[in-house]
Parts: structure tokens; C-alpha cells; sequence
């Protein structure tokens, strides 16, 4: 990076400094992606000239050949390039288990801090006055990677007063889906590339509630209709063996059959499920990536291979599930592994008993781009044609997502053609392409 800021305050003295930082952040991007430096990208008549306009059309055209090529409104998001502080992830196999473990005073008497106890002997526990007031005094840096990427050497258990149920933070001007989130937990042990919870760095820790009775009170009395679910914040089922969570949510449904309840995951922890016959009002859902994004982007997770075989275990156990390819990601030979990875779906799992399945691309705030690129610089998500889109998250440019959208239906429909099939967090003109075409 800062070779390329060098370059091109050498080359291009008469430009200012934010024209200085897009001609530079684009030759990152090129020759990160390219594999190419930056003689092979600025050339002496281009030095020469000292056209700014030009320069940048060019290189424009270079990064986003798809979105040029297909005549797309190219709006794009150039931030400074920017090393920062954080450093790499570090991401490694590892068995989650805090350092520090805090506590408010209520988690005494309650259930989950005795099974805390019993799985994580050697951490340090600490009572706290109340989960705010330990942060403010804590000083928690915000937008730091550091507190991020150790954020699960922490954790918290408190009680929730406030936020029980949450509408679906559904981007701005999607197609809406009703969903409705039962904020239970905060934070995530997993360690996906392209995890949106990256850019809420001032929370130092994993945070888990200790009055479950309370979230399942405030939703008997909600009335809420439509699907809810635990896996927005939180993975639903990563820590279930030790907090036990799923059990008085199936008690709670099975009394409740109007209330349709999703539990959500990349884990393959079910034990807890199958200790109890549902009702037709759960469902079990998994995201499913190939192995070859699960290994290079969504570390710590469950195999491709052990969350197939759970959601089987799970059918088996009486329980509908659901399916999420979201984000689906593009590069090179995405489509033959995104078919074997079909093929692998449906000779584990019948149509009859999959709930849903969802379909949505890769996306994020812009924030979270330098936040990636710190914490991950190996990655190659970054490298593919990412533009500010109708809700100025980075995504794919329209024609590709629709592309993307239509093969995966297309391959997905004849083993499923009864299965309800939705975009998720996706625009209404995409929505309409794909409807009218007779697609979803």
C-alpha cells in the first residue's frame, strides 16, 4: 500500500491529495487482483500527460470490466489505503473458551452462569455492577480490529431490559421479508471474512442474557406474525451446549404453535434439538457455502460435510429446515461449486422437508472494506467487482446478481419445485426480473 502512495505522489505531483488517494487505492486493487505492480498498471504516457480524468476512467474500466462492459451505473467507494491498526485476525482452530468471564449480579441465581462454570473451569469470573457501566469504564476503542479479533477472550452475562424482539434490519429499500429477531446474545465465536458484526467493534465481548424467561414473555405477548428467529447477532446454535437456550425456546413453541420460530446457524451443534419432538412451528436453517469458501472465508464454523449431515440428523429428529445460500459468493468456477454443493444438498436432504431456502449475494457497509482488509489481507472477496448499490452497501453490479440468482434457482427449482425460494435483502427490480421470468 504505501509503496503505491509513494509512486504516485512521485509521478503525479500536480494532483491533490484525495485525487492522489483514488489513483492509488485503484492500483492497490488492480494489482492485487491482477497479481500485476505498478509499472504494468501507470505508464509513462500516462505520467506524461498528467490527465487526472483520463487516468481514472481508465483504471475504472480496468477494476470493473463486468460492470463496464455491461453499460451499469458504476458508483464506486475508494477509501483511503490505510494499514491501520489490529493487524491480521490470527484466525486458528481453536475450542472457544474466555479468559475473562464478568457477570451481573443476577446471573447467580440463574442457570446458564452454573454451565458456564462447569465448561470453562479455569477462566477468571468477575462481578460487575451492570454490563454498561463496565464498558463505559473500559474505554473501549471504537472501530478497533484488536478489540474485535479478541473479542471472545470475554464474556458477559447480563440481564437484557430493553431489546427482547427486533425487527429484521432489513436494508434500505429491499424488498422487505417480515422477519422478526429475537435479540438473545451479542456477538459471534465464528471468524467469517465478510461479517457485518466487524463493524460493531465497541462491544468488547461475546454478551449472553441470562433471563431467558423475560425474551420468551415479552414474545407470548408480542403478537408478532411472520417468522422469528435468534440468528442475526448471534448464531444460534454455536454456544447452545452451554447455554442450553434452545430448550425453553422449544418448550415455549410448543405451547405457542401460532408463533413460527427459526433457529439459524453454520454450527453443527443440535444436541439439545434432538432431545425434543418438535412442533411444525420450528425449523432448523443452516448457511451453506462450498468447502472451498467455508475453509478460506467462514473459519471456526462447521464443515460443509458436518452441517449437511446435522441437518439430516435433524429431519430424522422431526424438525423442518431451512437453507441460506447467503452470501453467495463469486469468483472464478463458482458455478461448478456451487452445483456440486447442490448435489451434495439434495442426495442428503428431501425437498419435502426443507422449509426455505434464501438466496442472497455478498454485501456489506462500505466501513467494512479497510476493516477486512486489516483483519484479513490474504483474502480474495475484496478482489471481485464490489459497487455502492441502491442501499449504498458494496455489492455486486445488478446484471451479476441477477445472473448469479437466475442459475442458482435454475439449478435449484427441479429438485425443489414446491420449496418457497426468496432473495434476502435484495431490491424490488431484481425481485421483478426474477418473477416475471417465472423464476421465484
Amino acid at each position: 500500500m504505501i509503496d503505491f502512495k509513494k509512486s504516485i505522489d512521485r509521478d503525479f505531483k500536480s494532483f491533490g491529495i484525495n485525487k492522489k488517494q483514488e489513483i492509488a487505492r485503484l492500483c492497490f486493487e488492480i494489482a492485487k487482483r491482477e497479481g500485476v505492480g505498478y509499472r504494468e498498471l501507470i505508464s509513462d504516457e500516462h505520467i506524461r500527460l498528467h490527465d487526472y480524468t483520463s487516468l481514472k476512467t481508465y483504471l475504472i474500466k480496468r477494476r470493473f470490466p463486468y460492470a463496464t462492459a455491461q453499460n451499469e451505473k458504476i458508483s464506486v467507494h475508494l477509501p483511503k489505503l490505510d494499514s491501520g491498526s489490529g493487524g491480521p485476525a490470527h484466525v486458528r482452530q481453536r475450542r472457544f473458551y474466555p479468559k475473562k468471564i464478568y457477570f451481573e449480579p443476577g446471573a447467580l441465581r440463574s442457570g446458564i452462569l452454573s454451565n458456564i462454570k462447569a465448561f470453562f473451569p479455569q477462566s477468571t469470573y468477575s462481578s460487575i455492577q451492570s454490563f454498561k457501566k463496565h464498558v463505559s469504564n473500559k474505554k473501549v476503542r471504537k472501530n478497533s480490529t484488536h478489540e474485535y479479533t479478541n473479542r471472545t477472550d470475554t464474556l458477559y452475562i447480563i440481564k437484557e431490559k430493553f431489546d427482547f424482539i427486533k425487527a429484521c434490519p432489513c436494508t434500505k429499500n429491499a424488498h422487505a421479508c417480515g422477519y422478526s429477531v429475537l435479540n438473545l446474545g451479542f456477538g459471534c465465536i465464528f471468524e467469517c471474512t465478510y461479517c457485518y458484526l466487524q463493524g460493531y467493534s465497541n462491544v468488547p465481548g461475546i454478551v449472553l442474557p441470562y433471563n431467558i424467561d423475560d425474551f420468551l414473555e415479552e414474545l407470548g405477548k408480542s403478537g408478532k406474525s411472520g417468522v422469528i428467529g435468534t440468528g442475526e447477532f448471534t448464531d444460534s446454535l454455536a454456544l447452545d451446549d452451554i447455554t442450553g437456550y434452545s430448550l425453553p425456546i422449544l418448550a415455549f413453541l410448543k405451547k405457542n404453535p401460532h408463533v413460527r420460530f427459526e433457529f439459524k446457524t453454520k454450527s453443527d451443534t443440535i444436541n439439545n434439538l434432538l432431545t425434543v419432538r418438535p412442533g411444525k412451528n420450528v425449523t432448523v436453517s443452516w448457511s451453506l457455502n462450498p468447502e472451498r469458501i467455508i475453509k478460506s472465508n467462514e473459519h471456526l464454523t462447521a464443515s460443509l460435510e458436518a452441517r449437511i449431515a446435522a441437518a439430516d440428523r435433524c429431519v430424522r429428529g422431526g424438525y423442518r429446515v431451512g437453507f441460506h445460500f447467503d452470501p453467495i459468493i463469486h469468483y472464478s468456477g463458482w458455478e461448478r461449486d456451487y452445483q456440486e454443493l447442490l448435489n451434495k444438498l439434495f442426495k442428503a436432504i428431501k425437498a419435502e422437508d426443507i422449509a426455505w431456502i434464501s438466496l442472497g449475494t455478498l454485501r456489506f457497509n462500505p466501513g467494512i472494506k479497510p476493516v477486512i482488509e486489516k483483519r484479513f489481507p490474504d483474502n480474495t472477496i475484496l478482489d471481485e467487482e464490489l459497487l455502492l448499490g441502491f442501499d449504498k452497501k458494496l455489492r455486486y453490479p445488478p446484471g451479476l446478481r441477477t445472473e448469479i440468482y437466475k442459475k442458482m434457482i435454475s439449478w435449484i427449482r427441479p429438485r425443489a419445485y414446491k420449496t418457497r425460494i426468496y432473495l434476502c435483502m435484495e431490491e424490488d427490480g431484481i425481485w421483478q426480473k426474477l418473477t416475471t421470468k417465472g423464476c421465484l
